[in-house]
């Protein structure tokens, strides 16, 4: 039986302001650090339970990951991203929707599942991230929002 799992990459805007060189400087990146295993770096994101879509799973595990609710981001049209990969010999997917915080201050509360989270640029997301496949996505989102600016 494969594995399935969906999520949001969250991403903010800094402060309106804020010295910037060029397009998409001002953008930093969600990342939880899980308090299990490996201790890696990923967006929100968990197994779809019984019952659930793809969506409603992305959204119960960010409120229950990060303690964000749907009303405190916005999810962006035109984005989502399927990865696949092995774990433990045993195929997995996981789906990942776009977000944008609505307030780049918001608290982000996390569960016991992470240990810290952390927002960051571009190249820092992607040396957190670790899997190649995760970090193609990020590069992915980068390259959809700077096309959209």
């Amino acid at each position: 039986m494969a594995l399935r799992a969906c999520g949001l990459i969250i991403y903010r805007r800094l402060q309106q302001g804020s010295p910037s060189s060029k397009v998409g400087d001002n953008i930093e990146y969600l990342l939880l650090q899980t308090s299990y295993g490996t201790h890696h770096w990923t967006p929100p994101k968990g197994h779809v339970d019984p019952g659930e879509d793809d969506l409603q799973t992305a959204l119960r595990e960010t409120q229950e990951e990060a303690g964000l609710n749907s009303s405190q981001f916005t999810l962006i049209e035109g984005f989502k991203k399927e990865l696949q990969y092995v774990v433990r010999n045993k195929p997995k997917t996981v789906i990942y929707w776009l977000a944008e915080m609505n307030d780049y201050t918001t608290e982000i509360k996390l569960s016991h599942e992470h240990q810290a989270f952390r927002w960051l640029k571009l190249e820092e997301a992607c040396k957190c991230a670790e899997y190649k496949d995760l970090q193609a996505a990020f590069r992915d989102v980068h390259q959809f929002l700077c096309s959209k600016a």
